[in-house]
């Protein structure tokens, strides 16, 4: 399952953003390090089912009338302080946390209503832009402090006959989420001495800090933008860095009307429906995040994580099915599953994503629009439904 980790600096709205999104109770309060301890969830991005081009919606409880949600994991860890890479704060364990995430989503407090250590100010006092390149700096000095206690290892097994750089560098890099392919790429983009003793403190930071945007990629979201001057959202836009504004506070109260019935809403939608008394003071609240959405086609919270996922990650989904007439599994439920890939995947791909033993014994592949083999080179598209042949059930 891919894993999205929100950071960012205390009190940015993470633990909000976490709760919003996954429904899950956690602490929320105004004031630093609310999460000490890590929170881990399941949360969703959302897609087009293919069953909007069946004649009836598939049922499945992951689909809302065609809108597809498809599991991703949710972390939420403590907040990041000035000098974490060097322990500051809760710096080690927040960092140690981010090492198996597959994105970040950078939590920013748009309304420049908390300094840099998270504690409260006045609204438009800071300037939240300070923490754009916040976040990829923490990250990219602790992985360079990595790099440098471990780099005696690699000069170490310079001396062997047969030494491989890159498995060298792969293997020290492997915890931080890093393959042999990311290693490998980082090393051709940069320009670095052939023997490892020549290495500098500043070739090991351009190693860091090239593996880090490879591995751990990063969307901003401008947090609170119903309450941030608008100029604000304006210019953190401008950083050209991904930018979704966003309201945590705005989801999550939406995501909690409609489990009191009071409201028909789906995440990630434009608008929301009322369909439950409202007191004066609900409605006003509500028709406040209304105004949000309008402006910027939504709450932001499932936004944030389609971008991190879809656009940063560029993943695809795919369907797997038994029954390539009538898109169903061997029990006759309609799209059952729903696979989260990188784009280029190819059928065998797929099935291995089901399990490693369809994949072992995979034979062939049939496209269920087309009820046509397709080739074993074929790349998946978003929305491929997909009959897997293998020789295990």
């Amino acid at each position: 399952m891919i894993s999205i980790a929100l950071a960012g600096k205390p009190n940015a709205g993470k633990s909000t953003f976490y709760k919003a999104a996954t429904m899950a109770d956690v602490d929320v309060a105004n004031y630093p390090f609310t999460t000490i301890d890590a929170n881990r969830g399941v949360s969703s991005v959302r897609t087009k089912c293919p069953c909007l081009e069946l004649d009836e919606r598939c049922g499945n409880d992951a689909c809302h009338d065609g809108k597809r949600y498809v599991p991703v994991e949710l972390l939420d860890v403590a907040g990041l302080v000035p000098g974490a890479h060097e322990g500051r704060g809760l710096g080690n364990q927040f960092l140690d946390e981010l090492t198996n995430a597959d994105v970040i989503l950078n939590v920013v407090d748009a309304s420049g209503a908390t300094d840099a250590e998270g504690e409260p100010v006045e609204v438009g006092t800071y300037d939240p832009v300070d923490e754009v390149d916040f976040i990829e700096e923490q990250m990219d000095m602790w992985l360079a402090g990595i790099v440098d206690r471990n780099w005696e290892t690699v000069e170490r097994q310079s001396r062997s006959p047969g030494f491989d750089i890159d498995d060298a560098l792969a293997e020290m890099l492997t915890g931080f989420g890093a393959t042999e392919a990311d290693v490998a790429a980082s090393l051709r983009d940069l320009d670095y001495p052939d023997n490892p003793r020549d290495w500098t403190d500043e070739h090991r930071e351009a190693l860091a800090r090239d593996v880090r945007a490879r591995t751990k990629p990063i969307v901003l979201v401008a947090n609170k933008a119903d309450v941030a001057p608008e100029e604000n959202v304006e210019r953190l836009a401008e950083t050209g860095k991904p930018v979704i504004p966003a309201t945590a506070e705005g989801e999550l109260a939406l995501r909690q009307a409609v489990e009191a019935g009071a409201v028909e809403y789906d995440p990630g939608d434009d608008d929301f429906e009322v369909v439950g008394d409202l007191s004066a003071q609900q409605e006003q609240g509500l028709e406040r995040i209304r105004d949000v959405m309008a402006e910027w086609g939504g709450t932001g919270v499932q936004q944030a994580m389609n971008e991190a996922v879809y656009d940063l990650l560029d993943r695809i989904t795919a369907y797997p099915v038994q029954n390539e007439s009538k898109w169903t599994d061997g029990q006759g439920n309609v799209l059952p599953d729903a696979f989260l890939l990188p784009r280029g995947s190819t059928p065998r791909d797929l099935a291995y994503a089901v399990h490693s033993d369809i994949g072992d014994g995979y034979l062939h592949a049939v496209d269920a629009r087309t009820n046509r083999e397709i080739s074993d080179s074929h790349e998946l598209e978003e929305g491929d439904v997909v009959k897997i042949v293998s020789t295990a059930k």
